[in-house]
């Protein structure tokens, strides 16, 4: 892509999954990455795999003065920033009526409360700066009705509200997007369904398969280069054809 070289990026949830797999791109791109975890052991994993890293940072962004004294740090590894990949979330399986509040205060406080504190710190220094780029991860769940999943799709679909006012107030200095993921077979993913449930969902999945981390990477890396400077406000979908169809194509 380009204009990535020595751009300066800080992915959260950067540790496992389509954050990691993030991270890997972006240092394939030449780019000076930083990931935010919460999870130490997994971030000194990845700081073991991938030793071209500039650093890693532990935080909870659900927790402003964490995100804060994360922010400070990632700026003294990196001197400035360019590029945030605002990725970090959690999700539970669970029934509608069994979600307890304090679950449902968990999911918010990561995948949204968490998002907003990390875009606005990091669009509050771009801003001062020469701009930059603001990358969320949303899903296919924030705009489709999911079973079982309630409180984590209202986040994502307050993560791509968020992403649209962004990318309208904080233009044209910083440009803001959303990528919607639709089944990616991340560690988190793989947790929470059998054998026999990962089948059931590739059957319906047009491509027959979930999407691998880095395919999602991939969209991650497009959109921060400079081939997609005219790209703003929107919410670019990777599902294998999932959403394509309604009912009648399940």
């Amino acid at each position: 892509m380009r204009g990535l070289t020595d751009k300066r990026v800080l992915i959260t949830g950067g540790a496992s999954g389509i954050g990691a797999a993030t991270a890997a791109r972006f240092l394939e791109e030449g780019a000076k990455v930083v990931i935010l975890d919460r999870d130490q052991n997994a971030s000194a994993e990845l700081q073991r795999q991938l030793p071209k890293l500039s650093g890693a940072v532990l935080a909870d962004v659900s927790k402003l003065n964490q995100v804060q004294s994360a922010f400070a740090e990632t700026l003294n590894l990196l001197g400035s920033l360019d590029v945030l990949i605002n990725n970090a979330g959690i999700s539970i399986r669970h029934n509608f009526l069994d979600i307890t509040s304090d679950e449902w205060d968990k999911i918010l406080a990561v995948n949204l409360t968490g998002v907003f504190y990390m875009a606005q710190t990091a669009a509050r220094h771009m801003w001062e700066q020469e701009g930059g780029v603001i990358l969320q991860t949303a899903s296919t769940n924030g705009v489709m009705g999911y079973p079982f999943y309630a409180d984590y799709n209202a986040t994502k679909a307050g993560v791509i509200e968020l992403t649209k006012s962004m990318a309208l107030e904080l233009a044209p200095r910083i440009r803001v997007c959303a990528v919607a993921p639709g089944y990616v077979l991340t560690p988190m993913q793989r947790a929470e369904y059998t054998d026999e449930m990962l089948a059931s969902v590739n059957s319906k999945i047009p491509l027959r398969r979930h999407a691998k981390p880095e395919e999602i990477a991939a969209l991650f890396a497009y959109l921060a280069s400079d081939d997609a400077a005219y790209a703003t406000g929107h919410v670019y979908t990777c599902d294998g054809g999932e959403t394509a169809g309604g009912l009648a194509s399940r």
